[in-house]
């Protein structure tokens, strides 16, 4: 599971050829005389009854010899035997790094000339991006470079700064010479950081838990971290309004947060958890992993309390493990659309990915390419108007300031059937 070194998938042996069909025997009738007396009105019809009774017959006989070709389904999908062995390596090498990224250059010139102010505040930027990648999914990176993702000056002193956290592909046959193309790709755009551990589902904890350890030592003075998936589409700037008024030296986690999840037992699931690896009966409260937002403040906390939680195959909930250790109670936000977006019942007539929808909300997943690319043009078109047309108030529905503490009362989205994948 989690070793540096990546084995190369052995290509499969050939498949044996199959034997050249036989001529029918006499005994057994042709499959055009079985046919031919139900093509007439009535004639024979014993001899109709016998032949669809020996066909059936005939499946029968055959349906159990296709099932025993079929894998189990209740073989365990992840080796986590093996996930156990070597879940005490947790410490990789960081083969890309950006040690400049939280670096604001006009900040720096300005302390360097004695501009006053302090290195904290002055010079690193005031959210960071962090976006969880594959080598092989340039093109979302791409997109969110060019849309939601972009660096720079948002407003007034609001500066962004973005990175996408990789690990090693497992099948590097898969994708050739990726390393020229991490190599050209962090030269070119200076936002990538790749650790030497393999990158697969189970392993999202390790880029957890390297990222945490990256900001503590290269941005330990970020005010705010915006951290999700390629395949969503953020609006920052509902994020920077939300932010308004929080104060980044304090503790701060906002998201779309999970409560009373229970692990999934059924060996078929992706997300299939042995009692062995997690006997509780119930996870901690944890936000999903599509996109969240927290202060600097609380990441470089979380970084000193992952490094003392045992490592967890779900990266989500064990981030909220270490959330329970700092005593951060995670807020749930009803603009983090972690799990697709509901039909307001406020706005009946507005469709799911109509733009004036997407504009109250903070994050929303899944999407893909194309539909991010879209959606952030139509945001942006100064054409773009959004009225209500059944009502003289516009905007009945508003999601920007609805954030609020987890409560035992709420019941987890697992349990609720109003979400809508895209």
């Amino acid at each position: 599971m989690c070793v540096p070194v990546c084995h190369q998938i052995p290509s499969s042996p050939s498949e044996p050829q199959l034997p050249p069909c036989k001529p029918q025997s006499k005994s057994q009738p042709p499959l055009s005389k079985l046919k031919a007396p139900q093509l007439k009105t009535k004639p024979q019809s014993k001899d109709v009854v016998k032949s669809k009774k020996r066909s059936k017959s005939q499946l029968k006989n055959v349906v159990p010899t296709k099932a025993v070709l079929r894998p189990l389904p209740t073989l365990p999908p992840f080796d986590f035997e093996g996930y156990l062995r070597e879940k005490d390596n947790r410490n990789f090498k960081l083969l890309i790094d950006q040690p400049e990224k939280c670096h604001i250059g006009g900040a720096v010139e300005e302390a360097a000339a004695g501009g006053g102010g302090s290195e904290g505040s002055t010079t690193a930027p005031y959210m960071l991006i962090a976006v969880k990648s594959i080598p092989g999914d340039f093109d979302k990176r791409q997109v969110v470079r060019r849309t939601w993702g972009k660096e720079g000056l948002f407003q007034k002193d609001v500066s962004i700064r973005t990175v996408f956290l990789l690990g090693v592909p497992r099948n590097r046959t898969a994708l050739p010479l990726w390393d020229r193309l991490m190599t050209y790709e962090s030269q070119t755009f200076g936002d990538i950081l790749l650790w030497d551990f393999e990158d697969t589902f189970f392993n999202l904890t390790l880029k957890e838990t390297h990222f945490l350890k990256w900001i503590n030592s290269s941005c330990p003075h970020v005010k705010f971290i915006f951290k999700g998936d390629a395949d969503v589409y953020v609006n920052v700037e509902n994020i920077v309004e939300m932010l308004q008024g929080q104060k980044p030296e304090e503790d701060l986690f906002v998201g779309d947060i999970i409560i009373n999840a229970k692990p999934i037992r059924r060996r078929n699931s992706k997300y299939y958890v042995p009692e062995f690896v997690y006997g509780g009966g119930l996870y901690p409260n944890y936000a999903g992993g599509g996109g969240f937002v927290m202060s600097g403040h609380t990441a470089r906390r979380l970084s000193s309390a992952c490094q003392q939680v045992e490592l967890f195959p779900i990266d989500d909930v064990f981030l909220g493990m270490c959330l329970r250790l700092i005593g951060v109670e995670p807020s749930r936000h009803q603009g983090f659309r972690t799990f697709g977006i509901p039909r307001p019942s406020a706005a009946p007539h507005l469709q799911t990915f109509d733009p004036c929808f997407y504009r109250e909300l903070m994050v929303v997943h899944s999407l893909s390419v194309p539909q991010i690319w879209l959606m952030w043009n139509l945001l942006h078109d100064p054409r773009l108007r959004c009225h209500n047309r059944t009502s003289q108030t516009s905007w009945p529905f508003k999601w920007k300031d609805k954030m609020s503490k987890t409560t035992g009362k709420e019941k987890d989205y697992g349990e609720t059937d109003v979400f809508i994948s895209h």
